[in-house]
């Protein structure tokens, strides 16, 4: 084979390859001639697959990997490029993916992971998560495809493969059955433990002789092993973790408390002088693994449903070969499903993607996408999401959207964003828990010290205890918790949170800003007339009206081809201004149809009839005259003026601001009691009111639903889409309405508030007991078993007190 030059630094010395594979540690076979050249040395290999990878590393430009790594890499035996890796490439992956990887196992891992990904053309993000083994890459399609970086991560030493959910969810399985067993082991010995420790507490009296006393400590520390050893492992590690990182984290005043009570309640043990604290040891441990089950749980219950949309995604769908009649199908998968095609989706089954009814009348159950319990009638002409499931009869769809864009796959993309990040708040608590770590270790020295001069068998207890007595972990727990369960509450009532900053920013939100249709309304509007203003009759207008709509997604397009659905023109060289109107030719004659101002470009003069109150409208001409005015209504929802009259009683300004005329604005406006409205708005202008209050110290939160929202939910504070409109609009929002109401909207602002207060709550109790248990246990008033159940009670109290979020 071939042998790679490269110049490296000498192998890190905890790394000895001498005796075997240089590159994972396995025993090299008698005979074996795989070898790979390593800072000008040639290194045995166990295998063509581990030769390869070690190639890589060199040829890449990583062989410093060999010299900072503190574990061997995992065997690459049989782990070589497979058949299926092109398969990955039709997995419907787009520019962004999750990956699944094995033997990422230190520091070391972590870097050469990442600057290999980076190197390859194209990648444009990469984020290696160590503890759930998974790394998130955003790339260029045009450039790069996720073969390759499997095959990249594979070709280093690392087993690679596109994210799935179950084997993901299995992984999380095995940890919470390990955290159980772990669990029951140091409540199996704190039980034990605690026989031979009360007697010994009640005979202080001097009815127990030393023998009998040391016999019980012996049996003490024998029961203490399987807790220290093995239900403490996770402290351990955690805090070794820690250390090779260079920042102290929660679990090393943990690890350190467990290890110097062991150890000095050893060395009392051997010597037969003082006292043993193994009874202090099991229990803290117990209480604080229990702790640590409470929060799992509570993640776990706040991923469930997060799970369940994932899992809803259709696999497949059953596509027709004749037409709507023919009822000849095919079972295909859904990314292989293309815009216009028919499918039949029959009762039971979930809808493939998103598309329209064709043929036939059912019932739909949209639980899974917004939480409604109760099925939906549905009949031709109607628009279906992918992903919800058909209750009633059979019916033919015509697919509007690739699977990959539909509503469910576009809400998974979302749930994939949403936690990613952390709020201000909880940043600020993690800040501060380290520093609190760094200044309790410190303290602790100071407190051996202190006593050492004072009483020397008291020294050693005492900075023991105020390394348990400290909890840093209420600290780091007061966040995560309170937003866990937060998150999980929104979700069944129809709202994700996307952006971590949500419900922070919601909370203190001072102004809500409304955009109409669609938001306020029902954005299903209605076509209540064609009034001709020019030489064409009011059918000839309507008929290039549909046909100049055709391709337009607006609710008003939509409206206009449903009076008008066989037209019969053609539309060419159709061109549209978000927010304005559309322009095209028909006939060769050229048209515009939508705003005033947009249609008089074309068309001169001004327009010469108003439209009737409550109405909107959209105008059509062609060059040089004006030809009709198209009047529609949209109707209100029924639960917008309470969701505006809770804001406003919540003591947030709300304001309407709409694309849609001033007219049509205003009296939507008073209908609903909303002092501040303002129509006719274009997206630049709407982003520019929004910056204004925000200029002026307002904290705005955006509702909007269309395309033309996307600018203004990014520019504001904080931003909620309808879970029903553009997906532009959706991926640009902070949050979403996952249902077709607006209550969710007024429930996620009470829970915003309840959060917060949660939070805060939690960050003052663990402030106070802190303040309040340390000086205690410096001066000696608390031994280690009080501290242990100070410390493990308030990461309890903490948990327990986010979890009342969850209550509806």
């Amino acid at each position: 084979m071939s042998a790679v030059l490269a110049q490296a630094a000498p192998p890190a010395a905890a790394i000895d390859a001498a005796a075997g594979c240089f590159h994972c540690g396995s025993l090299v076979p008698e005979g074996s001639r795989w070898q790979a050249r390593v800072d000008g040395a040639v290194r045995s290999m166990c295998c063509p697959g581990c030769a390869a990878a070690a190639e890589a590393i060199v040829a890449g430009g990583f062989a410093d990997y060999y010299s900072v790594r503190t574990e061997y890499a995992a065997s690459n035996a049989a782990r070589g490029d497979e058949p299926e890796l092109a398969l990955f490439d039709q997995q419907g992956m787009e520019g962004e993916g999750s990956f699944s990887i094995e033997g990422v196992r230190c520091g070391a891992c972590v870097w050469l992971v990442e600057r290999r990904l980076g190197q390859l053309a194209g990648v444009q993000e990469v984020a290696l998560n160590v503890a759930t083994g998974r790394v998130l890459v955003r790339w260029d399609p045009a450039l790069c495809r996720p073969s390759a970086i499997v095959r990249a991560l594979r070709a280093i030493g690392y087993f690679a493969a596109p994210y799935d959910a179950q084997r993901h969810a299995e992984r999380i399985e095995r940890a919470r059955r390990t955290l159980f067993r772990q669990l029951f082991v140091a409540g199996l010995s704190m039980m034990q433990v605690m026989m031979y420790a009360v007697p010994v507490y009640l005979a202080q009296d001097g009815t127990m002789d030393e023998d009998m006393r040391a016999l019980m400590a012996w049996a003490s520390f024998a029961l203490t092993l399987p807790a220290v050893f093995y239900s403490a492992l996770p402290f351990f590690a955690g805090a070794w973790r820690d250390v090779k990182r260079g920042v102290p984290g929660m679990d090393v005043p943990v690890a350190l408390g467990i290890a110097a009570a062991f150890a000095g309640s050893c060395v009392t043990l051997a010597s037969g002088k003082g006292e043993v604290y193994f009874d202090s040891i099991t229990m803290f441990v117990f209480l604080l693994l229990g702790s640590r089950y409470l929060e799992l749980g509570a993640r776990r219950r706040a991923t469930q449903a997060l799970d369940t949309l994932r899992g809803g995604v259709p696999a497949s769908g059953l596509r027709l070969r004749g037409g709507p009649l023919a009822r000849d199908t095919e079972l295909v998968p859904a990314s292989k499903l293309a815009v216009g095609e028919l499918v039949l989706v029959p009762p039971g089954r979930a809808v493939p993607a998103d598309g329209v009814i064709v043929d036939g009348c059912t019932e739909l159950d949209f639980s899974l996408l917004t939480g409604e319990s109760r099925t939906r009638r549905m009949g031709p002409g109607e628009l279906l999401p992918g992903g919800a499931v058909n209750a009633g009869q059979a019916v033919v769809v015509r697919i509007t959207a690739a699977a990959r864009d539909s509503t469910l796959a576009m809400l998974v993309k979302l749930v994939e964003r949403a936690g990613q990040g952390k709020p201000a708040i909880a940043l600020w608590a993690d800040r501060v828990a380290a520093w609190f770590v760094l200044s309790l270790l410190l303290l602790s020295a100071a407190v051996y010290l202190i006593w050492n001069t004072v009483d020397p068998e008291r020294a050693w207890h005492a900075a023991v205890a105020v390394l348990v007595v400290s909890c840093p972990c209420a600290l780091s727990l007061a966040t995560p918790t309170a937003l866990a369960a937060a998150t999980d509450r929104l979700l069944r009532r129809g709202v994700l949170a996307v952006a971590p900053h949500t419900l922070e920013t919601f909370e203190r939100a001072t102004h809500v800003v409304f955009d109409k249709t669609g938001t306020l309304t029902l954005g299903r509007p209605v076509l209540r007339q064609v009034q001709p203003v020019g030489a064409l009759d009011s059918d000839l207008c309507l008929r290039i009206g549909a046909a100049l709509q055709a391709e337009n997604s607006h609710p008003i397009g939509m409206a206009i081809r449903a009076a008008m659905p066989s037209h019969g023109l053609s539309a060419r060289g159709l061109r549209a201004e978000i927010g304005r109107g559309i322009e095209g030719s028909i006939d060769g004659v050229v048209y515009r149809i939508g705003t005033a101002d947009f249609v008089q470009e074309l068309a001169g003069g001004v327009a010469r009839s108003a439209a009737p109150s409550g109405t909107s409208s959209a105008w059509l001409a062609c060059e040089g005259q004006w030809l009709a005015r198209f009047d529609l209504s949209d109707a209100l929802r029924e639960e917008a003026q309470e969701v505006v009259r809770r804001f406003q009683r919540g003591g947030k300004t709300v304001i309407l601001l709409s694309g849609d005329d001033q007219a049509a604005t205003s009296a939507v406006a008073r209908q609903l009691g909303i002092a501040s409205a303002f129509g006719g708005r274009l997206p630049a202008e709407k982003l520019a009111f929004v910056r204004e209050l925000q200029a002026d110290g307002a904290v705005v939160a955006m509702v909007g639903d269309g395309s033309n929202d996307a600018a203004v939910l990014r520019g504001a504070d904080v931003s909620f889409a309808m879970g029903r409109g553009a997906e532009l609009a959706q991926v640009h929002a902070d949050g979403v309405l996952l249902g077709d109401s607006l209550l969710p909207l007024a429930d996620a602002a009470v829970t915003a508030r309840r959060t917060l207060a949660v939070i805060r709550q939690n960050l003052i109790w663990a402030s106070v007991y802190n303040l309040a248990a340390i000086p205690a246990a410096a001066t000696g008033l608390l031994n280690p078993w009080l501290s242990g159940i100070g410390m493990a009670g308030s990461s309890a109290i903490v948990v327990l007190n986010a979890l009342r979020l969850r209550k509806d």
